[in-house]
């Protein structure tokens, strides 16, 4: 057995640096700490970054798909696409608005939707399409696409692994589409908690900055900053889903390191593949064949050479951390009551098999390196 470390590595930290603190300091000093200028400031660069027309803030990605969903009008009696393997957020949405979540499988190496069960799966009550780019890995948004509009049906990529994700060289969220990212303490880039939606319809954006503030068009800068107007009216009511300046000053000095971040997880990444390869009783995460840029922004293995839960208590031993991402939704006990069983071959072959390693870019090549040497070690005590 290796030598146990006696820093408890977890599963992923925050690089919070100089800039990061700096930004939020200025923040505090300028004594405008709710939504105002760095909010549009973020979302500015948050257009550029993907190439989208419009881009909304939000206080999560959770919120983000909430707006979303509401905007389209999704209700009662109407179905919405989705693969089973990702987190219950986007599920609980799509059920608390009244509406099915219709489950469709994945590719067994990269997690990620299987856009030829789509199709199938379409009838007349059919109102979305929900891809996840699952741990940083593009959708094949491409023949997604093709199918939403043969349907006219609209499409929402969960782009929250996704920050620095490319698609056949365009940046996921630009693809013509809405697309809602997160920016939790676990992603790429972090705004403490908080979210972003980008989509290209004039209208769309209207109603989505009307429903994150209450149903007030005009959020607090526009109301009480230098000009302002603090009269207001509600035509429909609203939620109180805007990010804040001094989140964002978090986010914009993040958002600079994002190529920094993405460079470093590839790294690590490619550690990992070198010590882990070609040994047995683990599978590694496969990649989507088509031209992208993943973000790595987990690395989901499969055990299989023993029970995962002995597994993990295994990596604790070694002091190490680890995810499960995720447990399969349509195997969620409400999910089962309400919605009846759903047969989903390949989500259920991973769904009992995968875990999460460590992953973050203030990890050091030891770290990763000892990951893989208690791996190594769990694996020849089987």
């Amino acid at each position: 057995m290796i030598k146990v470390r006696e820093n408890f590595l977890p599963l992923n930290r925050p690089s919070i640096g100089t800039a990061e603190i700096a930004g939020v300091t200025e923040c505090l000093k300028s004594q405008w700490i709710t939504t105002g200028p760095l909010c549009k400031t973020f979302e500015e660069r948050f257009q550029a970054l993907t190439g989208a027309r419009h881009a909304v803030s939000v206080v999560s990605a959770t919120a983000g798909m909430h707006l979303v969903l509401m905007s389209l009008g999704i209700t009662e009696g109407d179905e919405v696409i989705t693969p089973s393997m990702t987190f219950a957020s986007t599920i609980n949405m799509i059920t608390l608005l009244g509406a099915k979540p219709v489950f469709v499988d994945v590719h067994y190496d990269s997690l990620n939707i299987n856009a030829d069960s789509i199709e199938a799966a379409i009838t007349a009550r059919t109102r979305a399409i929900i891809p996840v780019h699952f741990a940083g890995a593009p959708a094949d948004m491409m023949q997604i696409m093709k199918i939403a509009d043969r349907h006219h049906i609209t499409v929402i990529e969960d782009a929250a692994h996704a920050v620095g994700t490319y698609y056949r060289g365009t940046h996921v969220g630009g693809l013509g589409g809405i697309a809602v990212f997160s920016f939790h303490p676990l992603k790429n880039i972090t705004t403490g908690e908080g979210g972003m939606i980008t989509h290209d319809d004039d209208n769309l954006e209207k109603k989505l900055r009307t429903l994150r503030f209450h149903g007030i068009e005009r959020d607090a800068w526009k109301r009480y900053g230098k000009g302002g107007n603090p009269e207001y009216d509600i035509e429909e009511p609203g939620y109180k889903y805007n990010l804040t300046d001094i989140q964002v000053a978090l986010g914009i000095a993040q958002l600079d390191r994002l190529e920094e971040f993405n460079r470093r997880r590839s790294e690590l990444v490619d550690i990992y593949r070198k010590g882990l390869g070609h040994l047995d009783g683990l599978e590694l995460p496969g990649d989507p064949p088509y031209r992208h840029t993943h973000s790595r922004h987990l690395f989901v293995v499969k055990i299989l050479a023993m029970e995962r839960s002995e597994f993990m208590e295994r990596l604790s031993d070694y002091n190490i951390g680890y995810g499960l991402h995720f447990p399969a939704c349509h195997l969620l006990k409400y999910v089962k009551n309400r919605f009846g069983l759903t047969s989903l071959p390949e989500t259920e072959r991973a769904a009992g098999k995968i875990l999460s390693l460590p992953l973050f870019p203030d990890m050091t090549d030891d770290d990763v390196a000892y990951v893989c040497d208690a791996v190594r070690d769990i694996l020849k005590k089987t």
